[in-house]
C-alpha cells in the first residue's frame, strides 16, 4: 500500500451536470476505482486557536497539516491513516502511516506513533510535538474516482455531500457506521455543486485539457478544511468570544 505521494492537484467546483458529462469522457481514457462510489472521513488537527487553518488560508510558499482518515464504512479492524499533508509552491507531499482502527480505543496518537519506527512516524511526532494539536474537525463526503488507463499517475475525483462537525471529544473517535447522506452536519457545498480534482505526476493530459475548456470548468483555490473555518468555524468563535466578553 503506499504511503509516500508527491503531485500536483488542481480543484474545480462544478455542477452534477458538468460532473456527468466530464465521467462519460473519462471512461473513454480512465477506469473507475474498483470501490466505484465510497465514503472517506477526515479527522484534521489543529491548535486551539486554530493556528494550522488560519497560515494555510494565507496561502505561504509552504504549508502543511495533519489528518486521520478512514475509507468506508465503520469496522474497528480497518485501517486508519495518520497523514501529513505539505504544499510547496504548488507541489503536494503526502506521507502516512496505517493501523487498525481499534488501537485508538485505548491510546492517544502520540502513543501509537511512537511505535512506529520509520521516518514518516518521526515527522509525524515532531509535527505534534511542535504544534501541540488536537483533533477539531470531523468532515466526511462521497468520493468517484478515476485512474488513467495508460498514465497511471493521472487520478480525477469527484467529491459530493461534503458535511462537517466540530470534534467536542476527548479520545474517543468515532467514524460514521451508516451512509452519511442524510446526516445533518453542515453542509460545504451547495445542492448541485460537486468537487472535482486532478491529481497528476506532471502535466494535465491535452484531451482533459480540451473538455475543461470547452465545458467553461476552470480551477479554484479550494480546501475543505478551509472553507469550514472560513464560512461557518471563524463566525462560530467570533460569537462565542463575544458572549464570553460579555
Amino acid at each position: 500500500m503506499q504511503n509516500i505521494f508527491k503531485r500536483r492537484e488542481r480543484k474545480y467546483l462544478i455542477t452534477k451536470e458538468q460532473g456527468a458529462a466530464l465521467q462519460r469522457l473519462i471512461t473513454r481514457y480512465a477506469e473507475i476505482d474498483r470501490q466505484g462510489e465510497y465514503l472517506i472521513q477526515d479527522l484534521y488537527y489543529d491548535t486551539d486557536n486554530w493556528d494550522i487553518i488560519c497560515k494555510a488560508i494565507e496561502k505561504p510558499l509552504f504549508r502543511e497539516k495533519l489528518r486521520l482518515r478512514f475509507y468506508g464504512q465503520y469496522n474497528c479492524e480497518c485501517p486508519v491513516f495518520l497523514e501529513i499533508k505539505r504544499k510547496f509552491k504548488g507541489t503536494v507531499y503526502k506521507r502516512r502511516i496505517a493501523f487498525p482502527l481499534s488501537n485508538l480505543k485505548n491510546c492517544g496518537v502520540m502513543d501509537i506513533v511512537s511505535a512506529f519506527d520509520s521516518q514518516i512516524a518521526r515527522e509525524i511526532c515532531y509535527f505534534l510535538q511542535v504544534n501541540q494539536v488536537s483533533e477539531k474537525i470531523h468532515i466526511a463526503y462521497k468520493r468517484t474516482a478515476f485512474i488513467g488507463v495508460e498514465d497511471k499517475g493521472l487520478r480525477i475525483t469527484f467529491d459530493r455531500n461534503i458535511v462537517f462537525h466540530l470534534c467536542s471529544f476527548n479520545n474517543n473517535y468515532f467514524f460514521y457506521e451508516h451512509n452519511p447522506d442524510n446526516y445533518n452536519g453542515c453542509q460545504i457545498l451547495n445542492d448541485n455543486q460537486v468537487l472535482m480534482e486532478i491529481k497528476t505526476e506532471g502535466a494535465i493530459p491535452l484531451w482533459l485539457t480540451r473538455a475543461l475548456g470547452e465545458n467553461n470548468i476552470f480551477p479554484v483555490s479550494f480546501s475543505k478544511f478551509g472553507v469550514s473555518y472560513v464560512n461557518h468555524i471563524s463566525e462560530w468563535q467570533e460569537v462565542k468570544e463575544v458572549r464570553n466578553a460579555a
